[in-house]
């Protein structure tokens, strides 16, 4: 049971709401009864003939105070009887219609207000956990995504929400609304008939005992298809960012015969779940309205027979007091559905939200302001899962001083970018450490060690915002001539001012209105807008033409000289002049000096350098 309420836990930062939604359940719930039960005593006396039957009524006088059945409908009669003697029949009728119009209008706006104070805890559970989970994704390393799916990070913060949203409403009504209308529609029927209840006592647990037995797997049958959801939403946010390479090598048929056969599993999985949900209402309504049909056999038996104080009029509004149970039970029903379905969307959140994140500030982290010495390398090894057979790094030694511009060069897969990113604590070591001025990275504050360095990936990744958003991207605040400069020393002023709001104008999804050398140039205005003094450059001009590449090559190597640069490159030409080149083979580095050195060693480097065609 606690587990099944679960989900109620979202709701604490609306317990105002929470309450009057409460409250206003209670009002609904009584006023329904109320104005079903104004009848019953009312029924016997509208048709009865004999003028002086209401006056003998009235002769009786009030009866004493008990608390049983007897006296509650004789007090019924005797004030019935008494607006009837003075003011006649139509005119008590007339009130009586009056007042179960008037009792139905609350009971209405009652519902509304319970469905009004709803709407910001529904919507806020749901603005809440998207914000927690966008937070917790922007937190998480980098290696935790490289074993998730993108498309199912997606289906959870949309799809899963939403049920959990549901989950939510139906978990209120479970518990309030619909149980106290149950509630108070028996003790009214207690009031009228103690013998007939019990056998609605008796007999309602079928009901439940039906749902629970259908609904039993709906839990896990939901998940399942939330994972293929899950896969279906990955192969349409791939789809929608590789158009370009499936139109080329004319993928069209295999991506759409993929998308098909997951999307009819889905499907086949979907079918399961709605027919099992979609049986419990039938047949909780089935099982009630046989007990309803039963009720009404034994007591009209007892009504024909006369064998109890039952009378017809107070049979006729007992039954109609226990049909409105029915609605309830068939709601309570569907909601226990939709809750389960929640609780499974619930885990797969909660999986987010409670995921493991390592790179964390320590407890004592102390906040840098500036780069003053170097930044060392001391017997690192990384691997990307713990138990890997292998490292990906092995035992790094290398110190960089301030100032100077290290190359990092070896074939693909060698390990130069998983280096460079463990300088910003994109990774952690697995075994040894990273420095900075003598401190270990790990004692300096993430968010104070990351503004120490500018960053320009391989890929350009651009935002699907304004070309002046995208380099100034990160900053509270910049000088719009800081802006344009940046641009300059980049090469890429000129073609933004070719643009048709110039600095303003939108790129498009991942800057695709852009050219690949274009992107790539903004990207370098960014880290240089960012002003640094340490870069990580890692193949930062690779996509540029051979006239762009010098233009910006020569911008990068004035920008260089008063900073520490770590430049990642397979096109040798341009890391000649860096002050020390590094060469990783495998996870290791097996060479280091200048560009003439390591010729002269007749190495790795020599040889990566004579089929590049260099002379």
């Amino acid at each position: 049971m606690k587990k099944l309420f679960s989900v109620l836990k979202y709701t604490k930062n609306y317990k105002k709401y929470t309450y009057l939604n409460i409250l206003f359940n209670i009002l609904f719930s009584v006023f329904s009864v109320f104005s079903i039960t104004l009848f019953i005593p009312f029924l016997k006396l509208i048709f009865e003939s004999d003028v002086n039957y209401y006056q003998d009524i009235l002769n009786k006088g009030l009866p004493a105070f008990e608390y049983n059945t007897n006296y509650f409908s004789s007090w019924g009669y005797f004030k019935m009887a008494s607006f009837i003697v003075i003011y006649g029949k139509s005119t008590v009728l007339m009130w009586i219609c009056f007042i179960v119009f008037v009792a139905t209008f609350f009971k209405n706006v009652f519902r509304y207000f319970a469905m009004y104070f709803l709407a910001p805890i529904r919507n806020g559970v749901v603005k809440d956990l998207r914000n927690k989970m966008m937070k917790k994704s922007l937190e998480l390393p980098l290696s935790y995504f490289s074993d998730e799916r993108k498309g199912d990070m997606m289906s959870r913060m949309t799809t899963d929400v939403i049920e959990i949203e549901w989950s939510i409403m139906q978990t209120l009504e479970l518990i309030f609304r619909e149980p106290l209308l149950i509630i108070i529609s028996l003790a009214m029927l207690i009031v009228i008939s103690p013998y007939l209840t019990l056998y609605v006592f008796l007999l309602l647990p079928i009901a439940s005992l039906a749902v629970a037995l259908i609904s039993k797997s709906l839990k896990s049958r939901s998940a399942k298809s939330k994972v293929v959801f899950g896969l279906l939403f990955n192969i349409m946010e791939e789809t929608l960012g590789a158009l370009k390479v499936i139109k080329a090598f004319t993928g069209e048929r295999f991506v759409q015969k993929r998308f098909e056969k997951v999307n009819q599993e889905y499907n086949r999985i979907s079918i399961g779940l709605y027919r099992r949900a979609d049986l419990t209402s039938p047949i909780s309504e089935t099982v009630v309205l046989g007990v309803l049909m039963l009720i009404l056999f034994i007591g009209g038996v007892m009504v024909i027979d006369n064998s109890s104080s039952l009378s017809p009029e107070a049979f006729l509004g007992y039954f109609a007091v226990a049909s409105q149970i029915v609605p309830p039970i068939k709601q309570i029903t569907l909601a226990y559905n939709n809750i389960q379905k929640g609780l499974a969307s619930e885990e797969r959140i909660e999986k987010i939200l409670h995921a493991e994140n390592p790179i964390v500030n320590s407890p004592d982290a102390k906040q840098i302001k500036e780069f003053t010495q170097s930044i060392e390398f001391k017997n690192v090894s990384f691997a990307y899962h713990k138990g890997d057979d292998g490292y990906v790094l092995k035992n790094i030694n290398l110190k960089i001083p301030k100032g100077k511009t290290i190359a990092l060069v070896g074939q693909s897969g060698s390990g130069k970018t998983t280096m460079a990113d463990m300088i910003p604590r994109f990774y952690d070591t697995d075994l040894g450490e990273i420095q900075l001025d003598g401190t270990s990275i790990k004692n300096i504050h993430i968010e104070s060690l990351r503004k120490q360095i500018g960053v320009v990936t391989q890929e350009s990744i651009l935002f699907n915002d304004t070309i002046e958003n995208n380099i100034t991207f990160g900053l509270e605040s910049f000088d719009p001539e800081k802006v344009i400069e940046a641009a300059k020393i980049a090469n890429a002023h000129d073609f933004i001012m070719q643009q048709p709001k110039g600095y303003q104008t939108n790129i498009g999804d991942r800057g695709g209105k852009l050219s690949g050398g274009q992107r790539q140039r903004i990207s370098i205005a960014r880290a240089i807008l960012k002003n640094p003094p340490i870069l990580i450059l890692d193949e930062a001009t690779s996509a540029l033409d051979t006239e762009s590449e010098r233009l910006v090559q020569d911008a990068l190597n004035n920008l260089m000289k008063n900073r520490t640069s770590i430049v990642i490159a397979h096109r040798l030409s341009t890391i000649i002049n860096a002050d020390e080149i590094v060469v990783v083979n495998q996870g290791e580095l097996v060479e280091q000096g200048s560009h003439q050195q390591l010729l002269e060693k007749n190495g790795i480097y020599k040889k990566l350098y004579d089929m590049q065609n260099f002379k």
